[in-house]
């Protein structure tokens, strides 16, 4: 999985679960991070949403999840 594919897969799950738009989603999301394997072996990407602390919420719930079933991802 790529940071493209991994913040694609962050913005459908949140319009599906949180409604609102995509666009909206990819602002408060903002860019994909990744990180090299060597100082983060266990998951090495990262995201800095912003917005309103609900959004905020949002994004962290699926962050959480998504930790979980695709922690390494490419660049």
């Amino acid at each position: 999985m790529t940071a493209a594919d991994l913040l694609d897969l962050f913005v459908t799950t949140l319009v599906r679960d949180a409604g609102g738009t995509r666009r909206h989603w990819r602002l408060v999301i903002g860019q994909v991070t990744v990180h090299s394997l060597e100082t983060h072996a266990h998951c090495n990407w990262s995201i800095h949403p912003s917005g309103n602390a609900a959004a905020v919420e949002a994004v962290e719930r699926v962050a959480d999840d998504l930790r979980e079933r695709h922690p390494i991802v490419r660049g």
